[in-house]
């Protein structure tokens, strides 16, 4: 029987899409962009750390040594180095926990956070325009542009791109609050994020400006309720702008420059900008206030005045192309406006680290110019040629402003290659002799802060670290008299009267030491918290050489309460309590300073000591063998001689 014929099964298959590399080209671009500047910035985590601002931050920051609640409850409620970041600090001092001063996590932090950040850029550029491409530049200038260097590379500037991450994350969930009807849960979250990069650094005080700006590009009516959904935005801004102009204080310039000639300081730092934008070249991390000439300016100045007139007119002019540049001149303004000196802080007039975020707005104007200038075939491959040209420029330029930052040797030198006539380079001199002692070259940190001198003889801390070094090279006579020289130019200037006390004390005299220190302490005010601990140390350490152990250890204890995280004191009250034979009062103390820096080999060795004369056999040798592995010779004889 035969059977039935089977049924034609036909099988209905999906149409491939012939493959569009163009297509795929622009999906894939933000990873592309991703990686490219991860290359670029490869070299950026081999730097190490450098005597401009690192060494404040993190090599001599008290704050980053204790993630304690009492730590914590310290780093959110005080200045340090006229600033107040409490998340910035409190990123160091978890790197400094667990990685201590390698430099390599830092920079690696400041990396990974430029690569999120230029993410975000391509996100929000991407969301306000509705083009791909406008994105695409916009996120390639932001990640490679020179001018962005310091930002990056610059452990110190942690605050800039911390703060920076934040306030994209903020404006990409005010765009969603705008573009998914209004939710709550993206307007708390911009707010949120906000309030995060406030704690990140100040310059997020100019976000609510912003939004408006956004509300008005993106076609939100201005009104009652745009309005007062920025209200809790300008309370933020308006607390946390009290807050650092409280830390920072504003520059007197009146002495300096009159009235009209700060007109023009205004347009030259703002010419410099827009400049630097296209042409990123003589960059340097120091742009000092111009020498002046009687009571006139470089003309250079007073041309800017009509440079910036006609960019205004650029802007303002009717042409189809307006409403971009209105905006990108606006974000730019906006973002950069608190870095203008118009409330003067600091010696430098213009910074390129405060071209972070601001760039983002010229950005956006060269992004949606070459989307247009894309939309005609026959010019389309001539743009592209001419912006992956600049790209490779801009890239190569970056490269080499990184290797700038490989040191405390490279960078100021750097400066001053830059500036040979300028006076302030007296500052970097002295830091870099900051540097050379640090290194335990006395020999270059003398000639350092003598060149600082040779450009200001009136520079009284460059007479004092001068006498320092001097000091630790002992050299006693020259160390006393740079002291007494800058105690002429500021007679309460007390590291000056420290400096000179070790001095005598180091030359027998105990008793001018002792009344060196207590000069002092009279001017402790004027003190850095380090110094101020450091003074009742010393005096202690006379007092305990003259044989007053009561007065000694009264000064080691007050030496600990100004800085915790001062270690001499601690072993020096140690040494007392266990020449008393109060060995367990001395163990607290080693633990105390164990908190802290828990792999400090000298306090495992003398703890371990301390057990032993207290028969804790067993506990002595943990230490040592603790200490032997980090490396302590003396810990090793220890073990061999009491742990057999």
């Amino acid at each position: 029987m035969a059977g039935k014929p089977d049924k034609k099964v036909t099988v209905l298959s999906k149409k491939r899409e012939p493959f569009d590399i163009k297509k795929q080209m622009l999906r894939w671009a933000p990873v592309a962009i991703l990686i490219f500047t991860a290359i670029v910035y490869s070299n950026a985590i081999k730097n190490g750390i450098t005597y401009f601002d690192d060494d404040f931050y993190i090599l001599q920051n008290p704050y980053i040594r204790d993630l304690s609640l009492h730590g914590l409850k310290v780093i959110f409620t005080i200045f340090y180095s006229a600033n107040y970041h409490p998340f910035t600090t409190f990123c160091w001092a978890l790197l400094f926990r667990f990685f201590g001063t390698d430099p390599l996590p830092y920079h690696l932090l400041n990396v990974l956070l430029h690569l999120l950040n230029t993410w975000l850029v391509f996100k929000i550029t991407e969301g306000l325009s509705g083009r791909r491409i406008t994105a695409i530049v916009v996120s390639i200038l932001f990640a490679i542009h020179p001018m962005h260097v310091e930002s990056i590379a610059w452990i110190s500037e942690l605050k800039d791109v911390l703060y920076s991450a934040f306030y994209l994350s903020s404006l990409w969930a005010y765009l969603h609050y705008l573009r998914n009807g209004f939710q709550k849960k993206f307007y708390v979250a911009a707010i949120l994020f906000f309030l995060f990069s406030l704690f990140s650094k100040s310059a997020a005080v100019t976000l609510p400006i912003l939004l408006i700006a956004i509300d008005i590009y993106t076609g939100r009516k201005i009104n009652a309720r745009s309005l007062s959904d920025k209200i809790p935005f300008f309370l933020l801004a308006l607390l946390f702008g009290i807050l650092n102009l409280r830390a920072q204080g504003i520059a007197n310039l009146s002495p300096y420059f009159g009235y009209v000639n700060r007109i023009f300081l205004f347009t030259g730092g703002l010419s410099v900008y827009f400049i630097k934008f296209i042409a990123p070249f003589g960059l340097c991390v120091e742009h000092y206030f111009p020498i002046l000439h009687g009571t006139t300016l470089p003309w250079l100045y007073y041309a800017s005045l009509p440079f910036v007139l006609l960019v205004a007119w650029l802007v303002l002019r009717r042409s189809v192309f307006r409403r971009e540049v209105v905006f990108g001149i606006s974000f730019f303004l906006i973002t950069i406006s608190v870095m203008l000196q118009i409330l003067p802080v600091g010696a430098a007039l213009t910074a390129e680290r405060y071209t972070y975020i601001p760039y983002v707005g010229l950005s956006y104007i060269a992004g949606q110019l070459i989307f247009v200038l894309m939309q005609k075939k026959r010019r389309s491959q001539i743009v592209i040629l001419a912006f992956v040209s600049v790209v490779i420029l801009l890239s190569g330029l970056t490269l080499q402003r990184i290797g700038v930052w490989k040191n405390s040797d490279t960078l100021f030198s750097d400066v001053l290659e830059k500036n040979p006539d300028n006076g302030n380079v007296c500052f970097v001199l002295w830091s870099w002799g900051n540097a050379k002692t640090h290194e335990g070259d006395l020999k270059s940190a003398v000639l350092y802060y003598t060149q600082s001198l040779f450009y200001n003889p009136k520079f009284d801390r460059a007479y004092c670290s001068r006498g320092e070094a001097y000091g630790y090279a002992g050299n006693t006579a020259a160390a006393i008299q740079d002291c007494d020289s800058a105690m002429k130019l500021s007679p309460i200037f007390s590291d000056a009267y420290t400096n000179r006390g070790w001095a005598y004390y180091q030359s027998g005299d105990t008793q001018s030491a002792i009344r060196d220190y207590d000069t002092a302490l009279k001017f402790n005010a004027f003190a850095y918290l380090d110094k101020l601990a450091e003074t009742y140390n010393d005096r202690g350490w006379a007092y305990y050489g003259m044989g007053d152990t009561m007065r000694a250890q009264r000064d080691f204890r007050e030496a600990i309460l100004r800085n915790r995280y001062f270690g001499r004191p601690y072993f020096n009250l140690a040494t007392i309590l266990s020449n008393k034979g109060d060995y367990k009062a001395a163990i607290n103390v080693y633990n105390k300073v164990l908190g802290y820096y828990p792999k400090d080999q000298g306090a495992y060795c003398l703890r371990g000591m301390a057990r032993l004369k207290l028969n804790e056999n067993h506990e002595a040798c943990e230490d040592w063998n603790k200490a032997a592995d980090l490396g302590n010779e003396w810990a090793l004889e220890l073990l061999r001689q009491y742990c057999k």
